[in-house]
């Protein structure tokens, strides 16, 4: 049987040759990372997941997630600094594992970025109807939900993800500093959270702290995990940062140290301000100050949470569109995706492929039930991240790799585990809608990639063969 697994030279050649502008920071990729993790999990899960799983323990919900994603971001920087390439799990699962894995993990990845992506800007719709309601306009609600809400097109949400669809287009040399902009202005108005309500926190609003056991901090963790999805955006962005080596694992830490510290910080002021049991809103931070009298604080909450997920929105399309490329570049997908714009240096057909979808279901269909894929499809792949540090130890053990976890498998293994235990405490409908997600996938994959992808990758590969007896 043919070894459907990809050579790693080509697939770091692949990666060095210089298509595009390497042009991230470890400033720019923290900001990246933080921008794409503290988004909609602060701003609207925090309050909900505490009303409904976990009250109090929020917190610690938290704090397990966060505790899975520092071991499977440390497993990531392994990979990313050995190969780094766009592609992320797809092109990892290539060369460790195969093309039908490798396929199913971006397709995976697309699907979660997609979804998520549409999820985001329709909360993001809902925080600009409450900003123009506070100062007295009052816009149409045909605009402002989908068909199956009750409305004819969700137009914010459709024109957001446009706008930073174009944005990406421009390049990232020029589109970074907006997104750095927005990230920082988030960040600002959360510490104005803090800084008003910090002493309005009573201790007894936190008994009990665990009113739904042990059971719904778990059942909470699992429901907040995709929002630590962020560190993979920066996986995707292997081949436009600077010093690769160091500044990616360093981003990836730095990322979720910031993000899990803030998060945790935020559950607690919550639920010490107001009772676990009032917060079953999306706008939970607002509603805080409010219920406090600080109503212009609440109002600049409102816009940063509006700038916010913009900044969670451009990390998502911008991840995705790479991994397409990667797919695309590998000959799972159309060749033609895959071209660099001369000019910007940037995946715009990929780009506008994602954004154009994404904008699609934010606009014209109720993606709620579908933004589920996220937490089975991230915990999937990243459970499959973990696997294959161990595969590559075993299969390519001189493979060079600037950053090597230590204590040999132990911490792949414990990552393998967790993300086990919490796709076990996922909802049954969840894992409905991956699997049709995946067996619209696994279509794709017989109708066009299995065609394209061994006549491609043996081409690739010959080229590869004669180049090196040439050298």
């Amino acid at each position: 049987m043919k070894d459907s697994r990809i050579n790693i030279d080509l697939v770091q050649r692949n990666a060095n040759r210089g298509d595009r502008e390497r042009t991230l920071g470890l400033f720019d990729l923290s900001i990246l990372g933080i921008g794409a993790i503290i988004g909609t999990g602060i701003l609207v899960l925090t309050g909900i997941v505490a009303a409904t799983d976990a009250g109090p323990g929020v917190a610690i919900s938290f704090v397990i997630a966060a505790v899975a994603s520092c071991m499977i971001g440390l497993c990531y920087s392994e990979l990313t600094t050995s190969i780094p390439n766009s592609g992320s799990a797809y092109v990892y699962a290539w060369v460790a594992i195969g093309q039908r894995i490798a396929f199913l993990a971006g397709w995976t990845l697309i699907g979660v970025y997609i979804t998520t992506t549409a999820t985001v800007a329709n909360g993001w719709t809902g925080y600009v109807k409450s900003f123009f309601k506070e100062i007295g306009v009052t816009l149409p609600h045909a605009l402002l939900a989908s068909p199956f809400d009750g409305g004819l097109i969700n137009l914010p949400a459709l024109i957001m993800i446009c706008l930073m669809t174009f944005v990406l287009t421009r390049g990232t040399s020029e589109s970074k500093w907006i997104n750095n902009v927005m990230v920082i202005v988030k960040l600002a108005v959360i510490c104005l959270f803090i800084v008003m309500s910090i002493t309005s926190v009573q201790a007894s609003n936190w008994r009990p702290f665990l009113p739904y056991g042990i059971q719904g901090v778990f059942t909470g963790a699992a429901t907040v995990f995709f929002t630590f999805l962020g560190f993979d955006a920066l996986a995707t962005s292997a081949e436009e940062v600077k010093n690769v080596k160091k500044n990616l694992p360093r981003a990836i830490i730095l990322s979720l140290i910031v993000s899990t510290t803030l998060y945790v910080i935020v559950s607690l002021i919550m639920t010490g301000v107001v009772h676990y049991t009032e917060l079953n809103v999306p706008e939970s931070m607002a509603y805080v100050l409010i219920s406090q009298g600080h109503h212009l604080s609440a109002q600049l909450v409102s816009v940063g949470a509006i700038l916010g997920i913009t900044a969670v929105v451009y990390a998502f399309v911008y991840a995705a569109s790479n991994i397409t490329m990667a797919m695309s570049r590998g000959g799972f997908l159309p060749k033609k995706i895959s071209v660099i714009n001369v000019k910007t240096k940037s995946p715009n057909r990929a780009l506008w492929l994602i954004g154009g979808v994404a904008a699609t279901l934010a606009g014209f269909i109720n993606i709620k039930h579908l933004a589920v894929i996220a937490n089975v499809g991230s915990l999937s792949v990243f459970f499959l991240i973990s696997l294959i540090v161990i595969i590559l130890r075993h299969r390519q053990p001189d493979l060079k790799r600037p950053f090597k976890l230590p204590f040999g498998d132990t911490i792949p293994i414990f990552s393998m585990l967790i993300c086990g235990f919490l796709l076990l405490n996922t909802p049954l409908h969840a894992w409905i809608i991956y699997t049709a997600w995946l067996l619209i996938g696994f279509i794709v994959y017989l109708l066009y990639s299995r065609k394209h992808v061994d006549i491609e990758q043996r081409e690739e590969q010959e080229t590869l063969t004669a180049e090196n007896q040439v050298v």
